[in-house]
């Protein structure tokens, strides 16, 4: 949020200097993170004076240049050869000097002493457009004869020069949306920052607009106004103006509008925006020449009734938004974007003016659904002061009256049909002291709660403290907690001592570590030329429809969704990864290997999960397409394949020290993955990768292969020991190596050679590879073979060949009896 530093003096009696106020602010929480300089003129004008122009005579070189003299105030006047047909001796001009940055319609011009069909020029007399003053290019711009000679344009065209501070504001904040609500915490902290005791004088005050002398002219135009919807529209206040003149708005509302970014439109309209920033209470400009039958209605309309906005677009609507109607139509979605044809245009000469308070619930909902975003919306999602609505429309009404002229015809309408009540606290002053950690000066306390607005009601002992009523521009302020937080950001948080003893507790660390682990893995994937992803949480439900492996039945489905893009909880990992993909490969982008950590989520419960009806697992995934090494003279054109993606997964679960006894590996096909490979721990699967469909590759227009492994990071986590991997001494004893070749059925695996090989042999068994795989000639229909290697140790002694042997013979009996295999 944008508030401007000339602005904001408007409603405070201080003098302090820009970044002093930028540092107050900051230290009671409306963080300023960003402070630039504003001019009405971009340049301020700098180096443009105001001339007199001594001789005017034609460049005798061209029939189009004239030489002339100007006086601009110093010893010597200038020589300024001049293009424009109009200029003539006697004139007052502007002239920008030698060094003067010019921003041209089109680009900056810094000038320079320079020739001109040979002639010296040494600046430069300008036109409207040229100085950023106008859009007029067809002569020089010709002033007043009384205009003082050496004069700075700036000055004398009332340039303003004003500091724009960028303020991070948070949700809870919305008291300070508007230059009066950043005002009333710098008048606080101005009085009460780091004060022992208040101060005898105070030295600021708040200074609010004055409206008392509102009064109406009559009551000609008066408009009904009927809430059909009371829980939306709690209350809502109107004002008709009739006899306006819609026209450009006077230079010192547009500048300030400027100053925080708003774009001038009008003089009504610029009116609404103004009370919007000076108070944070939103106004709508209806043609009240539009409103048919005279009435407004608060009220919905049916799910798909179309409805076009300012922006000239046809939006269908929602069942559940709340819209401003006339007797015959809607005319504007309340609180966030008013309707074509009820705004105001340069033929108006009347408006109703709506100053309401809206839901936040209806207001947040309808701005996600159409995707609108307004300064309104803003503050209505929010909550917004329901005592305002009435103050603010009067000092619409009167500034209307002031600028577009014209009489204020009606009374003013205010329909509330459930006056809200005042939210009381009471502040115990020992809750006080124990949660600020100091004990603050009780009348500070109270100083501080005046500056805020805080009424206090009532006050008692140290126990029962103080009963305070809560002003309702403080939405969020409803608990005695909050209460503390307005009196510790104000009396200011540097201010609050370190205690000279330190209490402290011993935290549980979880062994092994769930952040050093994960740290872990990254390092190693980062480390193998992966980069890491974060895609969002939520998802599109069209992913899951028609899938078998992720049914849309099973998904969280969000309420109140953002988009229809994201309207349920992400099911896997995959979708994410793969848009990933999509969006780099559609920027050249087509050598990757990314990994993710995600939470992803279904319906259904098990026993580890904290709300009933629904689960959640964190889960790794790991997506490789293109390359395996960047495009360089020394490497080869080799792509990713599937055996690369497992050596990755296995070298990370290595990595951990997973033991691997109870895993069963098997091939893996879904709707989504072809040639895969599925790892089951205790009938859970742990993890998958494989190749990912054709047409799942085609449903995402990728145009190569991709491989994808997704892990539940969880469970993995789950398996791994307790003890860090401990060093171990080199052997002192050799290995044996044999070569067993074995004739086995087709769907026989490797990885259940390799388990049955381990089990059968557990001690002198330290490794079981493969080198051959041979399905072809003189190899019996359905039969494969598969050459092993069996490295065999006695960590105790060396292995004689009757062992060697013994070992062997067993591990033979093992493959026949459970494989029936054949020695090949």
């Amino acid at each position: 949020m944008k508030i401007s530093y000339n602005w904001l003096k408007q409603y405070h009696n201080l003098d302090f200097l820009p970044d002093k106020v930028a540092e107050m602010l900051t230290g009671c929480g409306l963080e300023v993170e960003n402070q630039e300089l504003f001019q009405s003129v971009k340049g301020g004008l700098k180096g443009v004076v105001v001339g007199e122009v001594l001789t005017c005579a034609k460049h005798p070189n061209s029939d189009h240049l004239s030489i002339t003299t100007v006086n601009i105030g110093t010893a010597e006047p200038l020589k300024i050869v001049c293009g424009a047909a109009n200029v003539a001796a006697g004139q007052k001009v502007v002239v920008a000097t030698i060094g003067t940055t010019l921003y041209l319609p089109d680009k900056e011009l810094t000038l320079q002493r320079t020739k001109i069909r040979g002639e010296i020029s040494e600046g430069m007399i300008c036109a409207e457009d040229e100085l950023g003053l106008g859009a007029s290019h067809s002569g020089i711009m010709v002033l007043e004869p009384n205009a003082p000679v050496g004069m700075q344009a700036g000055s004398y065209f009332n340039i303003e020069e004003d500091v724009t501070f960028t303020i991070g504001l948070t949700p809870n904040r919305v008291d300070a949306s508007s230059h009066l609500g950043v005002a009333r915490d710098l008048v606080a902290v101005a009085n009460n920052f780091g004060q022992d005791k208040p101060p005898a004088c105070k030295q600021g005050n708040i200074i609010i607009p004055d409206v008392s002398n509102f009064k109406d002219d009559n009551d000609s135009r008066h408009i009904n106004v009927v809430i059909e919807d009371p829980e939306g529209c709690p209350r809502y206040s109107g004002i008709t103006v009739t006899g306006i003149r819609v026209a450009e708005s006077p230079d010192w509302i547009k500048n300030r509008l400027l100053s925080i970014g708003l774009r001038p439109i009008n003089n009504i309209v610029d009116i609404t925006n103004y009370v919007l920033m000076e108070l944070g209470q939103p106004l709508h400009a209806f043609d009240s020449d539009r409103i048919t039958g005279n009435k407004v209605v608060i009220r919905k309309y049916p799910q798909g009734t179309k409805f076009v906005t300012l922006d000239n677009i046809e939006r269908e609507l929602s069942e559940d938004d709340l819209m401003i109607c006339n007797a015959a139509e809607p005319m504007c979605i309340a609180g966030i974007f008013g309707g074509l044809k009820s705004g105001v245009t340069a033929d108006t000469t009347s408006v109703f003016i709506e100053s309401a308070c809206f839901d936040p619930r209806h207001i947040r909902k309808s701005s996600r659904f159409h995707g609108l975003q307004t300064d309104a919306s803003f503050r209505f999602e929010r909550g917004t002061n329901y005592d305002i609505t009435v103050y603010a429309l009067k000092r619409a009404a009167m500034m209307i009256k002031e600028i577009a002229g014209g009489e204020i015809s009606s009374q003013i309408v205010d329909v509330y049909p459930e006056p809200q009540k005042p939210v009381v606290v009471t502040l115990s002053f020992q809750n006080l002291d124990r949660l600020v950690g100091k004990t603050i000066d009780r009348d500070v306390v109270k100083s501080i709660l005046a500056d805020l607005g805080i009424v206090i009601l009532e006050e008692g002992d140290q126990e029962t403290g103080l009963q305070l009523e809560i002003p309702p521009f403080k939405v969020d302020v409803t608990r005695e907690a909050d209460v503390i937080e307005e009196i510790l950001r104000v009396y200011g948080y540097n201010n609050i001592e370190l205690q000279d003893e330190i209490r402290a507790s011993i935290s549980y660390s979880m062994n092994p570590d769930p952040e050093r682990i994960q740290e872990l893995v990254s390092n190693y994937l980062a480390a193998n030329g992966f980069n890491e992803i974060m895609n969002n949480s939520l998802s599109k439900s069209t992913y899951y429809t028609g899938n078998i492996d992720y049914p849309v039945e099973q998904a969280v489905k969000m309420l109140n969704p953002i988009s229809r893009d994201l309207d349920v909880m992400r099911m896997t990992l995959l979708y994410g990864a793969l848009e990933s993909v999509i969006y780099n490969q559609n920027r050249k982008i087509s050598d990757l290997k990314m990994f993710e950590f995600g939470r992803v989520y279904a319906t259904g419960t098990s026993k580890n999960d904290p709300l009933p009806g629904y689960h959640e697992e964190k889960h790794l995934a790991m997506i490789m397409t293109g390359r395996l090494q960047p495009e360089n003279w020394n490497t080869t054109d080799k792509s990713v394949d599937f055996y690369d993606l497992k050596g990755y997964v296995e070298g990370l679960c290595d990595k951990l020290a997973i033991p691997r006894d109870y895993w069963s590996v098997q091939p893996y096909k879904s709707q989504h993955m072809e040639d895969g490979l599925e790892c089951l721990f205790h009938e859970k699967r742990l993890f998958t990768l494989g190749s990912l469909s054709h047409l799942l590759l085609k449903s995402f227009d990728c145009k190569q292969p991709v491989l994808f492994a997704e892990i539940n990071w969880d469970l993995l986590f789950s398996q791994i020991p307790e003890k860090s991997l401990q060093y171990k001494g080199i052997p002192k004893f050799p290995e044996v190596r044999r070569d067993l070749a074995l004739l086995v059925e087709k769907d026989i695996t490797f990885a259940q050679i390799e388990m049955l090989a381990f089990q059968t042999e557990k001690k002198l068994l330290k490794k079981v590879g493969l080198f051959d795989v041979y399905e072809g000639e003189k190899i019996a229909a359905g039969k494969k073979s598969y050459a092993l290697t069996l490295i065999l140790q006695d960590e105790d002694k060396t292995l004689t060949d009757k062992e060697i042997e013994k070992v062997m013979d067993k591990l033979l009996r093992a493959m026949v009896s459970s494989f029936n295999a054949q020695l090949r």
